[in-house]
């Protein structure tokens, strides 16, 4: 059967009795070249277990069942999609619920798993950092971002978008590739374009697992206060002196007068043990 979803998605929603919502970030994706290019980022075989999430009228979704994979988990918020969706793909699992509110872990039945979506606008930074923290359990993901955010996560020291978003990410994450899709590619059509960013794991941390939440936290902390030097920064958001806070950043080799966008993941990682030590191993314990 010829699905006219991509072509013609107001009567597709229509049918499905679903107003797109600005307070979910619904704008569906229309382009099936733009379709195309996702899931041919995502390096699909026979062996790959895929986990979409907000398949939404499933132009993604009936591509990825065109590819070699094992098995496909569709992640998706609107009950009234949901049921359309496993109508339409019956062999493909589908989970009618907030990403946001699973256990991702009990969502896979079979580890690393590929990641793949459009994911919506106004909670996009929120998924990521959920899949940060199951990174383990992820060999590939590509996925879609409003433009600026997008920019952010894969921005360098001393870019402009830089912050703590682009640490986080690459804690976890390379990233492989990104290209941009037209506002145009969407309907409802958005105020701003989107990208595609396709990430990879990497293959060894560049931390300790017993070190993850520190490090977590230091980042957090030094982003706390932009326009600050970093001194300033941890200081206050960690509710430690000037002097202390000063010691910490010497044994780092980090100037005190430096601010936290023009410091790398090494600089990051070499802070949090510098604090650990200053701080006798109470970093998270102190701002709990």
């Amino acid at each position: 059967m010829v699905d006219d979803t991509a072509s013609r998605p107001a009567p597709a929603l229509a049918r499905a009795g679903v107003r797109p919502a600005k307070s979910r970030g619904q704008n569906f994706l229309t382009s099936a070249g733009v379709a195309d290019r996702i899931v041919a980022a995502a390096e699909l075989c026979e062996t790959d277990s895929v986990v979409e999430i907000g398949p939404g009228l499933g132009i993604l979704t009936e591509k990825v069942v065109a590819q070699p994979h094992r098995a496909l988990t569709l992640v998706e918020l609107d009950a009234r999609l949901a049921v359309r969706l496993q109508e339409r793909f019956a062999d493909v699992g589908v989970v009618n619920a907030d990403f946001l509110a699973i256990d991702f872990k009990a969502l896979i039945d079979d580890s690393p798993v590929k990641v793949i979506g459009n994911l919506p606008f106004n909670v996009a930074a929120a998924i990521l950092r959920k899949l940060c923290d199951n990174s383990r359990s992820i060999s590939r993901m590509v996925l879609m971002f409003q433009r600026e955010v997008a920019a952010r996560i894969r921005a360098t020291p001393g870019d402009d978008a830089y912050g703590a978003l682009s640490v986080f990410t690459a804690l976890y994450w390379k990233i492989e590739q990104h290209f941009i899709v037209a506002a145009g590619s969407f309907h409802p059509r958005p105020k701003v374009d989107a990208e595609v960013l396709a990430f990879a794991p990497h293959p060894v941390r560049s931390f300790a697992d017993d070190d993850e939440r520190d490090v977590l936290e230091t980042v957090r902390a030094s982003f706390s206060a932009p326009r600050k030097t970093i001194r300033n920064a941890i200081g206050h958001a960690l509710g430690i002196d000037s002097p202390r806070a000063v010691r910490a950043l010497e044994r780092a080799a980090i100037d005190s007068g430096a601010r936290a966008e023009t410091l790398g993941v090494p600089d990051f990682l070499r802070l949090a043990n510098a604090l650990n030590i200053e701080l006798d191993g109470g970093i998270v314990a102190r701002d709990a």
